[in-house]
């Protein structure tokens, strides 16, 4: 049997840090880090845009790992700040 979402031994082993989100007209960038145990961390950014029930929202997960969770923050932060650059950058 595979353990899944709904078995009572399915155990998430990911967790997520973030720094604060900042705005940028009617976009807002919140970088985030994913724990992977054992010291790995990967870059994760979300750029949201809209409100209520027009919100949309895109996540990126970017390749490299990192050793620190402050490494993958600045690393998702920075791509935040050159999205804003460079849209196009991230499509």
């Amino acid at each position: 049997m595979n353990p899944g979402p709904t078995s009572p031994n399915f155990k998430v082993l990911m967790s997520f840090a973030t720094t604060h989100p900042f705005a940028v007209g009617e976009f807002r960038i919140t970088p985030l880090s994913r724990a992977h145990g054992a010291g790995h961390h990967t870059a994760v950014l979300s750029i949201r845009r809209g409100k209520g029930s027009q919100t949309h929202d895109r996540v990126y997960t970017f390749k490299p790992e990192f050793k620190t969770q402050d490494s993958a923050l600045m690393y998702a932060a920075a791509q935040g700040r050159y999205w804003l650059l460079n849209p196009a950058s991230l499509a």
